[in-house]
């Protein structure tokens, strides 16, 4: 019995790594990146993979920094995230990520404050091939928590 087995798993094992894959065919990197200068400036950069499933749904997963200054105020926050995406026949592309930041706030006299959150960005985006730009809200949005002044925030994903 035991040789049946290992023969068994021998011939599903051979048959499975003979199989061509296409795994990597539909995976897409890309993500996205803010700017913002003026009165308060801003410099952010979030790189994500997503996998392309066949019926216009994509997963995936992303790192993201941002650090932002305005006058003795710095923050620096790091994210991890789950992308879920699904494009319409239309142009639009409805998402949902979930985040967990870990910001840290300082002033220039040494004071500093530490925070963890999470979010829960719903959004809707026009998509035009690799580029989509649109909105989010965040459902999860709690001010005492947060470091963003507001539940909305812009969408701007580029992938390759």
């Amino acid at each position: 019995m035991k040789k049946i087995l290992i023969l068994l798993l021998l011939c599903i094992s051979l048959t499975t790594s003979s199989q061509k894959t296409d795994f990597w065919d539909n995976v897409q990197f890309g993500g996205g990146f803010t700017l913002g200068f003026g009165n308060q400036t801003t410099i952010g950069i979030a790189p994500s993979a997503i996998y392309n499933f066949d019926n216009g749904f994509a997963l995936g997963a992303g790192l993201g920094y941002l650090y932002s200054e305005i006058n003795d105020f710095s923050t620096s926050v790091y994210s991890t995230s789950i992308i879920g995406l699904y494009q319409t026949n239309f142009g639009v592309q409805f998402s949902t990520d979930l985040d967990y930041y870990f910001a840290n706030q300082s002033t220039l006299n040494g004071g500093s404050i530490s925070t963890r959150f999470p979010a829960l960005h719903l959004g809707v985006a026009y998509n035009q091939g690799r580029f989509a730009f649109g909105i989010r809200y965040d459902v999860l949005y709690d001010e005492n928590k947060s470091v963003f002044a507001s539940p909305i925030s812009p969408v701007v994903r580029f992938y390759f």
